[in-house]
């Protein structure tokens, strides 16, 4: 283990505001609105029409490709719409809106009670799939893809990511204090599926209630509990594999060259619902907060409630937001509307109040040099953002490693122009897979 990784930022973590606030299950919703694009790769296909009656937990939404994800009903209802509606990442996306029956019925056959030990690597990686499990961190990456590694790429530790390290959220630290059962037999489930005996979790210092739990609860169970140095972007996983093994992910690589397989909080306790309890992801715990939130909270939600149905239980706005944020200030997406549907990526809303958030006018860049300190990446975001500005992505690609940016925001936290340095980034991103799109 090493003590650091380059660079990094210190925000203030704003945590205190729901930290100490148990989860609490917000009430069913009239209706939820599940778009069938929650995940990265191929959308879902729905295959329920409006006027269908579903229940609770029963799939309405799938797709043959491999690198794609199942989608369930979060509550039994009526179909009343398949169309367009808007989506925090998608701008707009096909969703299925479902209205709420007040039964809340599950779908014959769940729960059931399942001895995952009695299940084989494969049996497991397909009951996975089925639940529509996706990484609950905010990459949405299907699991049952990211257990699934090549034969030649030999997975030897899994690390379990209990870092949080964005300002504001607290669900994984949550989840830790009052789901500790959970989230073991989830790690050990993964363990299984990935052939090692090994493991780690990284947890950031100024959690030391979460420590003191996750070490009596994985005591004997070959997984060590790991304090880290609170630092953004501790929870990166390039950043994670480098504190808690020396290891670094090669350019262009991912955790499995270096024999690493990283996994969320949230994510682990939804694969130990589905393995030993054949529930599907319909639900997740999310962080509501900001100065503008009356009551900030963890919130067990339904998938598709909105926005504002969720902070509406939190006591409504007590002014207008500065900024919307879906996720955490640093790597988080400003929202434009609260009528925007909870997905399986989303940890946190946040509702900023003036002043709350680091906005002001964009200038010119003064050549400082601070986003290169603060990169933990080694790069230079000054240049990254300077080429996306002219929409010169091909240059930024082949000259200064644009592909290696794990957009973590730091650059943006210390810019003294206020840049929008990740946004450039983002963006010649996006022209990269439109080019070889259209080449293809």
């Amino acid at each position: 283990m090493t003590n650091s990784f380059r660079g990094g930022v210190h925000p203030n973590g704003s945590k205190s505001y729901t930290a100490s606030k148990p989860i609490e299950i917000a009430p069913l919703p009239s209706k939820v609105i599940i778009p069938l694009r929650q995940h990265i790769g191929a959308p879902a296909i729905s295959i329920v029409n409006k006027g269908d009656l579903v229940k609770k937990g029963q799939v309405i939404g799938t797709s043959e490709a491999f690198v794609s994800s199942n989608v369930h009903a979060s509550m039994s209802g009526k179909v009343i719409d398949v169309a367009d509606y808007p989506h925090p990442v998608f701008g707009t996306c096909l969703a299925i809106v479902i209205e709420n029956d007040g039964k809340d019925e599950w779908l014959e056959g769940i729960p059931l009670k399942r001895d995952w030990k009695s299940l084989d690597q494969n049996m497991i990686r397909n009951i996975i799939k089925e639940a529509g499990i996706v990484g609950m961190g905010g990459a949405t990456f299907p699991t049952h893809v990211k257990i699934s590694p090549p034969p030649e790429k030999k997975i030897d530790l899994l690390i379990l990511n209990a870092a949080e390290c964005e300002p504001y959220l607290t669900a994984d630290h949550r989840m830790m204090l009052e789901e500790s059962d959970r989230i073991v037999t989830g790690v050990k489930i993964m363990m299984k599926v990935l052939g090692v005996t090994k493991g780690y979790v990284g947890i950031e210092d100024n959690k030391k209630d979460a420590i003191e739990v996750m070490k009596k609860a994985f005591k004997g169970s070959g997984v060590e509990v790991i304090a880290l140095p609170t630092k953004y972007p501790q929870g990166a996983e390039k950043m994670l594999i480098k504190v808690l093994t020396g290891k670094e992910v090669p350019s262009g690589g991912l955790p499995m060259d270096v024999g690493v397989v990283v996994q969320n909080v949230g994510t682990v306790a939804a694969v130990c619902d589905a393995v030993t309890q054949g529930i599907p992801l319909i639900q997740r715990v999310v962080t509501i907060s900001g100065k503008a939130v009356k009551e900030p909270k963890n919130l067990l939600v339904r998938i598709g409630t909105t926005f504002k149905d969720a902070i509406d239980f939190c006591g409504g706005l007590v002014s207008r937001p500065e900024k919307i944020i879906m996720g955490g200030p640093m790597m988080g997406m400003a929202q434009a509307s609260l009528d925007i549907p909870i997905i399986k990526g989303v940890s946190g809303i946040l509702a900023l109040a003036e002043g709350e958030a680091n906005t002001g006018t964009e200038s010119p860049c003064i050549r400082c040099g601070s986003c290169l300190k603060a990169c933990p990446m080694g790069l230079n975001p000054s240049m990254l953002s300077i080429l996306g500005e002219r929409n010169f992505y091909e240059e930024a690609i082949e000259d200064c490693s644009l592909l290696d940016c794990v957009e973590c925001g730091s650059c943006v936290y210390v810019c003294p122009a206020k840049r929008n340095i990740v946004q450039y980034i983002k963006d010649s991103k996006a022209q990269n897979i439109a080019a070889n799109a259209a080449k293809k």
